[in-house]
């Protein structure tokens, strides 16, 4: 099924991983979104959990493994072409985890792979939205460590 133009939305996961006060984002190489940091994430398989789907969106875009999911929020993407039809139409589903294992690392569907401190988004184009899900999971990480 093609992700444009489609019948219903598409659902997926993100996480926001964070290691040492500092969140891993990865720009991705592909449209849309091209050259934009954003969180690691992917389309929800079929029978695939939420958290799951983040879990193993994170393995298999950057090589890291993360533990200790948390759902942050809901995030709605919904791309209109010139007529005002809906050309893309994603949810969202934001986690939050620790760092456990794995060097992030580049691939094909990410071209540049970082750890960031939260005070330098602003020096990174990135996915509307991103800041504000970051300071979410930033606070469920500073609020509750060991729940997160």
């Amino acid at each position: 099924m093609t992700r444009d133009y489609p019948s219903h939305p598409f659902i997926a996961a993100s996480i926001a991983v964070f290691r040492d006060g500092k969140v891993l984002l990865a720009s991705r190489r592909h449209p849309p979104h091209e050259n934009v940091y954003t969180l690691p994430g992917g389309v929800v398989e079929t029978g695939e959990r939420l958290e799951e789907a983040a879990l193993r969106e994170l393995m298999e875009e950057v090589g890291v493994i993360a533990h200790k999911p948390s759902f942050i929020a809901p995030v709605e993407v919904i791309e209109r072409d010139a007529d005002g039809r809906a050309k893309r139409h994603m949810v969202i589903m934001a986690h939050v985890a620790l760092w456990k294992s794995g060097e992030p690392r580049t691939g094909p569907e990410a071209q540049d792979v970082r750890w960031v401190d939260l005070e330098e988004l602003d020096l990174l184009s990135t996915t509307p939205g991103l800041r504000e899900i970051l300071l979410k999971a930033n606070g469920v990480i500073n609020d509750a460590p060991d729940v997160c």
